[in-house]
């Protein structure tokens, strides 16, 4: 890869770096939201929502569109869950093994 596409690829993780991002993909799981309903399923306040899909778009993982008086969001790749279910798996594997250890220890 060249030096451009790894800065592209390490821009990318920095996005899914944040918890409420993730939680913004995850509610656009099922299919597109609007604003409301997006902020409904991920209690994030109006301006904080708008900063993240703002970010979220300018990076190619949600498309939008207008509908009226109503914005609404999707995916727009979601190979993005690939790599959440390969990190969330990895992390959920190490806590499974991590709590066995500790069981064990306190027997």
């Amino acid at each position: 890869m060249t030096p451009e596409l790894l800065e592209d690829v390490a821009a990318r993780f920095k996005v899914l770096a944040e918890p409420a991002r993730l939680q913004v993909l995850d509610a656009l799981a099922d299919g597109p939201r609007h604003v409301s309903a997006l902020m409904e399923a991920t209690g994030l306040n109006q301006a904080n929502l708008s900063k993240h899909l703002q970010l979220l778009h300018a990076h190619g993982l949600v498309s939008r569109r207008r509908q009226g008086l109503f914005v609404y969001y999707a995916l727009a790749d979601a190979s993005v869950f690939t790599l959440c279910d390969l990190a969330c798996g990895a992390v959920e594997e190490r806590a499974r093994r991590s709590a066995q250890r500790h069981a064990r220890a306190m027997r």
